[in-house]
């Protein structure tokens, strides 16, 4: 799904509703929408890849990343990509 294709379904939702995620597609577990960031995505299958960074800060060097966590969208079938984090 796109952003805009997410834009266009929550806009005809109520704005105060909470956001909740599922752990996966067969829905074992649930979680409240805790944060989001932008960032990059390599797919390894059809459900399942890795997150990257897309540029690095000296906060992102402060917490341990480092230029191994960087990747630039369109390299390795990298995507550009919203991450939703649950709460933890």
């Amino acid at each position: 799904m796109k952003v805009q294709d997410l834009i266009n379904q929550l806009e005809s939702m109520d704005p105060d509703s909470e956001v909740v995620l599922s752990r996966d597609g067969e829905g074992n577990s649930y979680s409240p929408l805790s944060s989001l960031w932008n960032g990059a995505y390599t797919p390894e299958t059809t459900w399942c890849g890795e997150v990257h960074l897309t540029c690095l800060d000296d906060d992102d060097r402060a917490q341990g990343y480092s230029e191994e966590d960087v990747r630039t969208p369109g390299e390795h079938g990298t995507v550009a990509a919203v991450i939703l984090v649950p709460t933890a």
